[in-house]
């Protein structure tokens, strides 16, 4: 911690400002060492990555990309905003409204009270 001495040669302790400049030279240095130890450890993990030959799939950056239809019928299901017992609707915007929802509107329902 940087000091002060007063005349009569007692310790004073840093102010605010000062502080907050020491804070921010730490933090800048300490920036600067973390890019440089990331180039290090990239280097290292490409070259691991190249020696044992690592896909991507292997190390969790990416899915398999073909989908079964399980997923596609779990990716359908997931976008349904609203559902009048087994008939759905994903609210978009593109195409027709189904039959059920003209119906409903036709009506005079409220579609919210169908909304998942």
């Amino acid at each position: 911690m940087n000091t002060n001495t007063s005349s009569k040669g007692k310790k004073q302790m840093a102010t605010y400002a000062e502080l907050q400049e020491q804070i921010k030279k730490l933090q800048d240095e300490a920036e600067r060492v973390r890019e440089a130890e990331i180039e290090s450890v990239l280097a290292d993990v490409k070259g691991k990555i190249k020696q044992y030959g690592l896909t991507a799939e292997q190390l969790g950056f990416a899915t398999a990309t073909r989908k079964t239809k399980g997923n596609k019928a779990a990716a359908k299901e997931s976008t349904v905003m609203y559902r009048k017992g087994d008939l759905t609707w994903s609210g978009a915007a593109r195409g027709r409204k189904p039959a059920w929802v003209v119906e409903a509107q036709a009506a005079g329902e409220d579609l919210e009270q169908y909304r998942v």
